[in-house]
Order: C-alpha cells, then structure tokens, then sequence
C-alpha cells in the first residue's frame, strides 16, 4: 500500500517518490525488509514506467493509460513491474494481492479492471 500511496502521490502533486517514500518510512516505521522492497518496487516502476504503460495498453486496450483512474493505473504499474522485473514474489500472490488492495483503494470496478488486466497478461 505504500507503494502505491507514493506513486499516487508522485502523479497528482509531482512530488519526487524518494522523498515521499522516505517520509513515509520514517512515519509508519516500516521493517527494514518492507522498506527494501517498497524502495525496489517503487525504483523499478519508475525506472521502466514507460514500458509499463505500453503493456498497459496492450492489454488494457478499452482504456488507454492516461484516462485510468489513478490507482488503476498505479496497481497495474506495481503488480507488472513485479512481474516482469522478478522481486522475488509469486505471479499469482502479485495478482491477488493487487486485486485486494484495489477492492481498498480503487473505484467498485477497480478488482475486477486489474484482476482481467493482469489475468490476460499471464495468459499469453
């Protein structure tokens, strides 16, 4: 969830994510492994978030990236920048993880988006 509250962040207010991610580690007081992890991830979407959203598209392709919903966009950017860039955590976890935290986060359509996103781009 941190992740995706510092890209959200990021994208609305053109906050720097470090500096976010930073702040925020230091108010919830995080382990040093979920800190870790969230650094990874957040480094790997926004070094590869251009590739990120080209997959979007192709498999989002009612819903060009730059009309998603915030945290659609942001949860489709984390769960394939896990994916593809391997942090060490199973496909379906991933899936069902970010499913979960779109049911939280994301509009009433949200699980279902990510879950047909993510479920098409394992299919292939």
């Amino acid at each position: 969830m941190m992740v995706l509250q510092v890209l959200c962040e990021s994208d609305t207010v053109d906050h720097n994510p470090q500096d976010v991610l930073s702040r925020m580690i230091a108010e919830d007081s995080v382990g040093k492994d979920s800190e870790n992890f969230a650094q990874q991830l957040v480094h790997k979407v926004l070094e590869n978030i251009h590739e990120l959203d080209n997959i979007i598209e192709a498999y989002a392709t009612t819903w060009p990236v730059s009309q998603m919903p915030i945290v659609d966009k942001n949860l489709l950017r984390m769960a394939i920048a896990e994916m593809q860039f391997g942090l060490g955590t199973p496909q379906g976890a991933i899936v069902n993880e970010v499913v979960e935290i779109a049911r939280f986060f994301g509009s009433e359509s949200s699980p279902g988006f990510i879950n047909g996103v993510l479920g098409s781009l394992l299919d292939r």
